[in-house]
């Protein structure tokens, strides 16, 4: 099992930044994949960046360019770093671990809103 926990939500302006951070019970390297989604009121939750066991990171052309995902292996933390934040990334972001088994896990999530 793995047990995920969100931080770095809360409110910023258009163009503002953020940084999310994901903390996991055990080592990222023994987690096949690691990933943020978000998921807007009335939408469907959608995968934003993951980052894999060897450090590749995967990005939706909707964030690439702006958003960064990097990982700490001492500290088995993975941030997502949001720069030009725009309304509609409004959105409760999850952090969620994949097992090579198949197995996933969520976060509770973390509320990021963009708003003047």
């Amino acid at each position: 099992q793995v047990q995920l926990v969100e931080s770095g939500g809360g409110l910023v302006q258009p163009g503002g930044s953020l940084r999310l951070s994901c903390a996991a019970s055990r080592s990222i390297l023994s987690i096949y994949v690691m990933g943020w989604y978000r998921q807007a009121p009335g939408k469907q939750r959608e995968l934003i960046a993951g980052i894999t066991d060897s450090g590749i990171p995967i990005y939706a052309d909707s964030v690439k360019g702006r958003f960064t995902i990097s990982r700490d292996v001492a500290k088995n933390t993975v941030d997502l770093q949001m720069n030009n934040l725009k309304p509609e990334a409004t959105a409760v972001y999850y952090c969620d671990a994949r097992l090579s088994d198949a197995h996933g896990y969520w976060g509770q999530g973390t509320q990021v809103t963009v708003s003047a």
